[in-house]
């Protein structure tokens, strides 16, 4: 199993640049497997694609783009939020097709109350702002802000970040579309596939971690919680999360 490919899934209006530095390392820790990062339609280098409204019509697009590229099956997925739903609409489709799933910081309906899955503040109303502009810093910074609790204050990322927005923006309309996929997106009762592992952020301060937790009772599956970083786990503590993932998939 250790050469089984790992794909990356990022999330609502995120692409495949935002991973940082983690997608190296995580290639670095398993090196025996192809690593591979897409992006979602709408999102990154497909950001002039119209975003589907169904979870499920995305993830036939990553998997209709991992045949177009010779990868084949079976795979295993790590994403995180959106692209958490991403991987296990795939999983319910193709359950022979994947391998392994990891799902950070996701919350997925019945499992869990609308004001857990996204937590009511000001902060969240920016972000969704921010979600509707382009080529601005401050949008990027009111992300940040929400989703990290170790480098909210770096001015670099922000920076880095905003050139993102600028070179491949997300229409407006896409953002919305994702929103509403999501939205009304219903996992299974069981878990899709037999080897899932959850990791939640004890202080996400976008997604409650009582959903990861939820998740895991309905599940039956295993679930590590991180005591401090923020929603964007791999971006706080790479290091931690790809110390869970070896623990459980070497």
């Amino acid at each position: 199993m250790n050469d089984i490919p790992w794909v990356l899934l990022r999330g609502l209006t995120r692409e495949r640049r935002h991973w940082g530095s983690f997608t190296a390392q995580f290639a670095a820790a398993f090196a025996q497997a192809p690593v591979i990062a897409l992006d979602l339609p709408g999102n990154g280098v497909l950001n002039e694609l119209r975003s589907p409204t169904r979870v499920d019509a995305m993830a036939a697009y990553c998997r209709e783009a991992l045949l177009a590229r010779g990868v084949a099956p079976p795979y295993r997925v790590l994403a995180m939020s959106l692209g958490a739903m991403v991987a296990t609409a795939w999983c319910l489709q193709h359950p022979d097709e994947i391998a392994a799933l990891v799902l950070i910081n996701t919350s997925l309906r019945p499992f869990s109350p609308p004001q857990q899955r996204f937590k009511p503040s000001a902060a969240l109303l920016r972000v969704v702002w921010g979600l509707l502009q382009r080529g601005a810093a401050a949008p990027e910074r009111a992300v940040l802000a929400l989703t990290s609790n170790a480098v909210w204050r770096d001015d670099s990322l922000v920076r880095q970040w905003a050139d993102y927005r600028r070179e491949r923006p997300v229409s407006a309309a896409n953002a919305v579309r994702q929103l509403w996929a999501a939205a009304r997106f219903v996992a299974p009762s069981v878990a899709p596939c037999a080897r899932v592992l959850l990791l939640t952020s004890a202080r996400d301060g976008l997604v409650d971690t009582r959903c990861s937790l939820a998740l895991a009772r309905a599940w039956h599956c295993e679930v590590e919680s991180h005591p401090w970083a923020g929603h964007d786990l791999p971006l706080d503590d790479p290091a931690w999360v790809i110390a869970a993932v070896r623990r459980r998939f070497e």
